[in-house]
Parts: structure tokens; C-alpha cells; sequence
């Protein structure tokens, strides 16, 4: 289901999430965003996609996802109005085969995962105790990757 390319471009954060922003303490401002190491050129709605993975990732999970928390009481909008607002912003009328992109994030995140449990494995971790808990979230994130792909077949 990989969409045709469509030529879009533009500098992709690639960790694009909540607590990777500074927001303004007065007002609903972004004022800074942070941790860009894995910043390249690619599709725009990579980084949209990757910030609304983190909706559906649990929360119990140690990525601390807001899959079943009470997102509005949080003052959070829904997946479905963050995406409007964006399209909104961008002119755009929606985003097809928005199940790509997202399944897309969890298998990136997921080989991401992968990478720093074998670097456990090898002995040459930064945290090797935290590392070795990334190749259990493997199965995780694979796993709601798929069951995206499976709901959308």
C-alpha cells in the first residue's frame, strides 16, 4: 500500500513528539523544538505520522504513548482533529493511505529499537540494562504496525 511518490520534500525532525517541544508557559506556543540528531530531508508526513504514533503507543508502555489516557481531559485533541488542524495549516483537504505513514513510524521506531538492543547485545551500549529493554519493544511496536496494515486489508 506504499503511496506513489508525489515529490513533496522538507526537512524531517524524525523524533518529532510532545517531549521533544518547549512550549510557551502563558499561551499554546511551540517555542523551541529539540533533540534534532535525527533530522534529514524526506516526506512531511513522516514527522506528523511519528508524533501521532505516540497517541495510539500505550501509555503503560515504556514509551509512555497516550494510547488510553483520557486525551481530552489533558486538554489533547483527538488523532482525527490533530490531523485536521494540520491539513488545515498545510491547505491540504487530508492525508491518503494515512495507514502507511503510521505503520510506516512503528516499523521505523521498531528497527530503531532493534538497533540499540543488538548494540546491547554487543557490549558497546551506552545503558545496556535500558537497551535490552528496547528489543522487547520490538514486538510491540512490529505488532501494532501490523495490526494497522491488517485493519486496513
Amino acid at each position: 500500500h506504499m503511496p506513489a511518490d508525489d515529490g513533496r520534500i522538507s526537512l524531517v525532525h524524525g523524533d518529532y513528539r510532545l517531549d521533544n517541544l518547549i512550549f510557551a508557559s502563558d499561551r499554546p506556543q511551540v517555542l523551541a523544538v529539540l533533540d534534532w540528531e535525527l533530522s534529514t530531508l524526506g516526506h512531511p508526513f513522516a514527522d506528523i505520522a511519528y508524533q501521532c504514533m505516540q497517541w495510539r503507543l500505550p501509555h503503560a508502555s515504556g514509551f509512555r504513548g497516550l494510547g488510553g489516557v483520557d486525551r481530552s481531559a489533558l486538554g489533547l485533541p483527538s488523532e482525527e482533529d490533530y490531523v485536521a488542524s494540520y491539513c488545515r495549516r498545510r491547505g491540504l483537504t487530508g492525508i491518503g493511505n494515512w495507514t502507511f505513514f503510521l505503520a510506516f513510524s512503528f516499523f521505523r521506531l521498531a528497527a530503531i529499537c532493534q538497533g540499540v538492543f543488538k548494540r546491547a547485545l554487543d557490549g558497546n551500549a551506552s545503558n545496556p540494562e535500558k537497551a535490552r529493554t528496547y528489543g522487547e519493544a520490538v514486538k510491540l511496536l512490529s505488532h501494532l504496525a501490523a495490526k494497522l496494515i491488517d485493519k486496513e486489508a
